[in-house]
Protein backbone atom coordinates (compact mmCIF):
# COMPACT_ATOMS: atom_id res chain seq x y z
CA UNK A 1 0.00 0.00 0.00
CA UNK A 2 1.26 3.48 -0.87
CA UNK A 3 1.96 5.79 2.05
CA UNK A 4 0.73 9.33 1.36
CA UNK A 5 2.07 10.85 4.58
CA UNK A 6 4.67 13.17 3.04
CA UNK A 7 2.40 14.20 0.20
CA UNK A 8 -0.40 14.92 2.65
CA UNK A 9 1.94 16.91 4.89
CA UNK A 10 3.15 18.90 1.88
CA UNK A 11 -0.44 19.76 0.97
CA UNK A 12 -1.37 20.66 4.55
CA UNK A 13 1.62 22.88 5.31
CA UNK A 14 1.47 24.71 2.00
CA UNK A 15 -2.31 25.12 2.24
CA UNK A 16 -1.75 26.80 5.61
CA UNK A 17 0.94 29.05 4.14
CA UNK A 18 -1.28 30.01 1.18
CA UNK A 19 -4.26 30.58 3.47
CA UNK A 20 -2.18 32.90 5.64
CA UNK A 21 -0.94 34.81 2.59
CA UNK A 22 -4.49 35.11 1.22
CA UNK A 23 -5.81 36.28 4.59
CA UNK A 24 -3.02 38.85 4.70
CA UNK A 25 -4.08 40.25 1.32
CA UNK A 26 -7.69 40.45 2.50
CA UNK A 27 -6.63 42.10 5.77
CA UNK A 28 -4.61 44.69 3.89
CA UNK A 29 -7.43 45.35 1.42
CA UNK A 30 -9.76 46.14 4.33
CA UNK A 31 -7.15 48.20 6.19
CA UNK A 32 -6.13 50.22 3.12
CA UNK A 33 -9.55 50.39 1.47
CA UNK A 34 -8.27 48.82 -1.76
CA UNK A 35 -10.84 46.56 -3.40
CA UNK A 36 -9.04 45.71 -6.66
CA UNK A 37 -5.37 45.65 -7.60
CA UNK A 38 -2.68 47.19 -5.45
CA UNK A 39 -4.02 50.74 -5.47
CA UNK A 40 -0.49 52.02 -6.04
CA UNK A 41 0.47 50.87 -2.54
CA UNK A 42 3.80 49.03 -2.44
CA UNK A 43 2.88 47.05 0.72
CA UNK A 44 -0.25 45.81 -1.03
CA UNK A 45 1.77 44.91 -4.12
CA UNK A 46 4.23 42.84 -2.07
CA UNK A 47 1.39 41.06 -0.26
CA UNK A 48 -0.30 40.21 -3.55
CA UNK A 49 2.95 38.98 -5.11
CA UNK A 50 3.80 36.84 -2.07
CA UNK A 51 0.41 35.14 -2.36
CA UNK A 52 0.49 34.82 -6.15
CA UNK A 53 3.99 33.37 -6.17
CA UNK A 54 2.79 30.59 -3.90
CA UNK A 55 -0.22 29.99 -6.13
CA UNK A 56 2.17 29.78 -9.09
CA UNK A 57 4.70 27.42 -7.51
CA UNK A 58 2.88 25.13 -5.08
CA UNK A 59 0.41 23.21 -7.31
CA UNK A 60 2.92 21.83 -9.82
CA UNK A 61 5.36 20.91 -7.08
CA UNK A 62 2.61 19.04 -5.24
CA UNK A 63 1.82 17.14 -8.42
CA UNK A 64 5.49 16.22 -8.80
CA UNK A 65 5.61 14.91 -5.23
CA UNK A 66 2.37 12.99 -5.79
CA UNK A 67 3.83 11.39 -8.93
CA UNK A 68 6.99 10.48 -7.02
CA UNK A 69 4.87 9.06 -4.21
CA UNK A 70 2.81 6.96 -6.63
CA UNK A 71 5.94 5.73 -8.39
CA UNK A 72 7.45 4.47 -5.15
CA UNK A 73 9.80 7.29 -4.16
CA UNK A 74 11.73 6.63 -0.97
CA UNK A 75 10.31 7.96 2.30
CA UNK A 76 13.53 9.82 3.11
CA UNK A 77 13.58 11.52 -0.29
CA UNK A 78 9.90 12.47 -0.07
CA UNK A 79 10.48 13.80 3.45
CA UNK A 80 13.42 15.90 2.27
CA UNK A 81 11.42 17.27 -0.68
CA UNK A 82 8.44 18.09 1.52
CA UNK A 83 10.29 19.74 4.39
CA UNK A 84 12.74 21.63 2.18
CA UNK A 85 10.05 22.97 -0.14
CA UNK A 86 7.83 24.07 2.74
CA UNK A 87 10.78 25.87 4.34
CA UNK A 88 11.61 27.48 0.99
CA UNK A 89 8.05 28.80 0.67
CA UNK A 90 8.22 30.25 4.20
CA UNK A 91 11.56 31.90 3.40
CA UNK A 92 10.14 33.36 0.19
CA UNK A 93 6.99 34.69 1.86
CA UNK A 94 9.03 36.18 4.71
CA UNK A 95 11.39 37.76 2.21
CA UNK A 96 8.53 39.29 0.24
CA UNK A 97 6.56 40.56 3.21
CA UNK A 98 9.54 41.57 5.33
CA UNK A 99 11.29 42.97 2.28
CA UNK A 100 14.39 40.89 2.92
CA UNK A 101 15.90 40.26 -0.48
CA UNK A 102 18.20 37.60 0.99
CA UNK A 103 15.31 35.49 2.34
CA UNK A 104 13.34 36.03 -0.88
CA UNK A 105 16.33 34.91 -2.96
CA UNK A 106 16.96 31.85 -0.76
CA UNK A 107 13.29 30.88 -0.91
CA UNK A 108 13.05 31.32 -4.67
CA UNK A 109 16.36 29.55 -5.31
CA UNK A 110 15.40 26.57 -3.16
CA UNK A 111 11.98 26.42 -4.78
CA UNK A 112 13.52 26.23 -8.26
CA UNK A 113 16.22 23.78 -7.20
CA UNK A 114 13.71 21.43 -5.56
CA UNK A 115 11.39 21.58 -8.58
CA UNK A 116 14.25 20.60 -10.90
CA UNK A 117 15.37 17.87 -8.51
CA UNK A 118 11.86 16.42 -8.33
CA UNK A 119 11.53 16.55 -12.14
CA UNK A 120 14.88 14.82 -12.65
CA UNK A 121 14.02 12.04 -10.20
CA UNK A 122 10.58 11.58 -11.75
CA UNK A 123 12.11 11.43 -15.24
CA UNK A 124 14.62 8.85 -13.99
CA UNK A 125 11.79 6.73 -12.60
CA UNK A 126 9.98 6.89 -15.93
CA UNK A 127 12.95 5.68 -17.96
CA UNK A 128 13.86 2.80 -15.65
Amino acid sequence: MIDYYWFSLLILVNAIILFALTANVSRMRIKLGISVGDGGNSDMLYAIRAQCNGVEQVPMYCLLVLALTLSGGSEKFLAALTLSFSAARIFHAYGMLGRSFLFRRIGAGLTYLLQVLAMVFLAAKLVT
